[in-house]
């Protein structure tokens, strides 16, 4: 079944609460106060039957200018807007301001309720309050609209009203329930016996009982104990209804209003948002760049500042791209609507569209670009907008989650969309794992970045055989994810651009070759290690003698440690590699025949001081040619 919600607009004391009684039969002012003071000061609820069987669920907003963050909050979600206009006032200046907040949140169809025409005696006075509402109406959403005149008291015009609700109703397009389940919260109480309650109108998705929940922007973790719409216990909640939510071992103060309900990882919360931002006509004054706001979308308010991306500041009736940054972090989609009220007098002066939930901070001489980027998100289609975003991620790459919730797609349109990129290489896989992408541009320029590094690194190291694996990423310009690193280096290997070896990595075209001044230092240095057999010097005693300067000998030892002349056991102690060889072949032959080798024997053995016995043993038990017992050494198995 269609699920449709009306919600009320107009100013304080034009009969708003009083129609929806003789509606509904329902009173929405449910407050103490409210009884009282004779005003609505919270939001109401209440539902309807129409002529043609269909519910109507029906939101009741406050008209006092005090309370219209609390109309913001109820016109949320609603599909027809009731703009209530009192017969014996006409047009006020709630009035206007609601309208202009119903055509920012882009409600699309409404009708005019003149009510109070029993207070009105003079027929002429009806007839010019009604073509004021046509003359007002004119360039906005209810231009041409139906406008009824009701009594609530006497009942005149009531069935007329239901009939044209029946005709809306059937005008609105049935939502759909693809992508995930998001509900704002504007009620939140506790019922004894059942716990914490919260209350709302559920936007998108489906939500069944005994399903996991998240409350964002905290991501606390709840479950659905039960459901209910228009007070009707159900096992399902569907987009468009107004919903309560029984939460299972929840506190009600870890829950407010502008929160949102929403299945586990649909949202992100974010500080700052990019927008379309469009600033009303009669706005009282420019809205300057860095200007504190009062920023309300979903049933949230809070306090902001406007960061304007391509001027100084923006004129009344003026539109542009803008970053809002928040006093306090929220969790919203592309498209969402909002609305902005200044900060001090409090008045609406603007609105528009979330372009992305969460970007990257835009400051200096980048905001202009980014104001053209924008563009991208605000008039571009569903697939140059994922294009878009992996694009801007740049190396970080994006997952699947991660671009759901920057675009708002439905799951099966993004996963079939990337399915295509990938196969037309305008995407790319790199950790199928974790279904994590990147934009082909990208991973170019991880590629060139690389192979910039390693020719740098070659020029300043010619004698070493490459860059150790694990020192290469800190070189490069930004940071990079290690499965992305691993994949870029497979993508170079098999092309033959890169040549990996165990630790090191090289260029393909790198080879190392010693000039005849290093390969006569390289000579020298053999020598020495080759002669001193099982008591070499250090090698900093060895490098004194040589000729060149210190980097030559650090880089030459290093290239006769790569090619396996040289043996390192311990800092600055080296043994040439035949003695190594010679040496391991008589201590493997003594273990064969004898069993096991004290420290004493091994001493005698190599007819060298502890100096040298003690590395050696750390040695062969490094290499697994040994395993110490106790106090001896064995061959290993």
């Amino acid at each position: 079944m269609k699920q449709v919600i009306l919600g009320t607009a107009g100013h304080i004391d034009h009969g708003k609460t009083s129609l929806i009684k003789a509606l509904t039969g329902i009173d929405t002012d449910r407050l103490k106060e409210e009884k009282l003071r004779g005003i609505t000061i919270e939001l109401g609820f209440a539902h309807m039957e129409l002529p043609g069987g269909e519910r109507l669920g029906i939101v009741d907003v406050p008209g006092h200018e005090k309370f219209v963050k609390h109309m913001v909050a109820g016109a949320t979600g609603i599909d027809l807007v009731a703009l209530v206009i009192a017969a014996d006032e006409g047009i006020m200046p709630q009035t206007r301001e609601h309208l202009e907040i119903c055509e920012l949140l882009r409600v699309k169809k409404g009708l005019v309720v003149l009510t109070k025409t029993d207070l009105v005696d003079d027929p002429d006075w009806i007839d010019m309050v009604r073509e004021d509402v046509v003359e007002f109406l004119k360039g906005t959403f209810l231009e041409g609209c139906d406008i009824i005149q009701v009594s609530s008291t006497t009942g005149e015009g009531i069935d007329e009203l239901k009939k044209s609700l029946a005709r809306l109703f059937a005008q609105v397009d049935p939502k759909s329930a693809d992508g995930p389940f998001r509900l704002p919260v504007d009620r939140v109480f506790t019922m004894r016996g059942f716990g914490t309650v919260i209350t709302g109108t559920s936007i998108s998705g489906h939500l069944r009982v005994g399903d996991p929940v998240f409350i964002y922007p905290s991501e606390l973790k709840s479950k659905v104990r039960g459901l209910q719409v228009h007070s009707m216990d159900v096992p399902e909640v569907l987009p468009g209804q107004r919903t309560a939510v029984n939460l299972q071992g929840m506190e009600r103060a870890l829950i407010q209003r502008g929160d949102v309900v929403a299945s586990p990882g649909a949202l992100a919360a974010s500080h700052m948002i990019d927008v379309q931002l469009d600033l009303l006509k009669s706005a009282p004054r420019p809205l300057k760049h860095r200007a504190k706001i009062r920023f309300h979308t979903g049933t949230a308010e809070h306090l902001a500042t406007i960061v304007l991306l391509d001027r100084e500041e923006l004129k009344p009736g003026d539109h542009t791209f803008a970053q809002v940054r928040l006093d306090q972090p929220i969790a919203v989609l592309r498209g969402d609507r909002f609305v902005l009220r200044s900060y001090s007098p409090v008045q609406t002066v603007g609105g528009g569209t979330i372009l992305h939930p969460l970007p990257r901070k835009h400051k200096g001489s980048a905001k202009r670009e980014t104001a053209k980027a924008l563009e991208v998100l605000f008039n571009s289609s569903d697939s140059d907008i994922i294009l878009w975003h992996l694009r801007d991620a740049g190396w970080a790459g994006l997952g699947e989650q991660e671009l759901r919730i920057r675009t708002n797609l439905a799951q099966k349109y993004l996963e079939k969309t990337l399915q295509q990129f990938t196969s037309a290489h305008k995407a790319v896989i790199y950790d199928k794992d974790n279904r994590r992408l990147i934009h082909p541009d990208a991973l170019d320029e991880i590629k060139a970045e690389i192979k910039s590094v390693l020719s740098d690194y070659h020029l300043r190291f010619p004698l070493k055989p490459g860059m150790p694996k694990e020192e290469l990423p800190a070189q490069l310009a930004k940071p990079i994810d290690g499965k992305l690193y691993n994949f870029v280096l497979r993508q170079l290997a098999e092309a033959s651009e890169l040549a990996p070896e165990m630790e090191w990595v090289r260029l393909a075209s790198h080879k190392v070759a010693l000039s005849s001044a290093e390969e006569s230092i390289k000579d020298q240095i053999e020598k020495v290690f080759r002669q001193a057999g099982l008591q070499p010097p250090f090698f900093k005693e060895v490098a004194a003698k040589l000729p060149g300067t210190p980097k030559q000998h650090q880089e030459i030892l290093e290239w006769m440690l790569a090619k396996g002349i040289l043996i390192k056991t311990k800092d600055d102690l080296y043994f040439h590699s035949d003695t190594m060889a010679e040496f391991q072949q008589r201590l493997v032959a003594w273990l064969k025949e004898n069993g096991e080798i004290t420290t004493t024997q091994f001493k005698e053995m190599t007819q060298a001081s502890r100096k040298y016995t003690i590395p050696l043993l750390e040695y062969f038990d490094s290499q697994k040619v040994t395993i110490r017992v106790g106090e001896v050494r064995k061959l290993r198995a």
